[in-house]
């Protein structure tokens, strides 16, 4: 089955005053609409093409040289935020808070406390220069804060994308995903992005990786 764009979870305006509806709309319905419909192109032929999203970025160095670039900017676009939308929910309606489950105690531990956390999270996602995105991983039993340029995952190896493990929390930091709003603000965005993470799913993601 060739990639289809996932339905959103929530109504466009659901993560409103955070993030607004018209961002999701053009988000959601035109950015990441063009990634599926690029890889199915790059893809077509391939005995990739109707491989799981996840394992085709996964082998990317198997894929032929003339088609890795278009499949790693646009598969790694349709995996990231195919996680992404699922990874926020309304404010106050599963979004927001701290973080539960087994995935709490493990980011208290690995960074002192879920607001150093939240310090150090940013500042991935603010210094990331140009387009990207930050990551929590879970990395050889630990969790780990990084960030990618582009499209690209931690998925994909840190030989391509500069850092490893599985992504169990991911924040889009292209310019599409706050400008309407945010312009020029990416702190303010990912100031007002925590307010829509959905820990659920975040605990959900730790404990599929290996996380107790």
């Amino acid at each position: 089955m060739a990639f289809t764009l996932p339905t959103l979870p929530y109504a466009q305006s659901a993560l409103e005053p955070h993030i607004d509806a018209m961002t999701m709309e053009i988000h959601h319905g035109k950015h990441h609409q063009a990634y599926v419909t690029n890889a199915n192109k790059a893809l077509e032929g391939t005995r990739w093409a109707d491989a799981d999203p996840v394992e085709v970025i996964r082998q990317l160095a198997e894929i032929p040289d003339d088609k890795r670039g278009p499949v790693r900017n646009n598969a790694g676009g349709h995996v990231n935020h195919s996680m992404f939308w699922a990874l926020m929910a309304p404010a106050g309606a599963g979004g927001g808070g701290v973080p539960g489950g087994g995935v709490g105690p493990a980011i208290t531990a690995a960074f002192g406390s879920f607001d150093a956390f939240k310090e150090k999270f940013a500042a991935a996602g603010t210094g990331r220069f140009g387009s990207g995105w930050a990551w929590l991983v879970f990395n050889g039993e630990k969790l780990e804060i990084c960030s990618t340029a582009n499209q690209d995952n931690p998925l994909m190896g840190k030989g391509i994308a500069g850092c490893e493990g599985s992504p169990i929390l991911g924040l889009d930091v292209w310019e599409h995903a706050y400008y309407l709003k945010y312009q020029n603000r990416r702190p303010d965005y990912i100031a007002g992005w925590w307010n829509v993470v959905n820990w659920s799913r975040v605990d959900e993601l730790y404990r599929k990786a290996g996380g107790k």
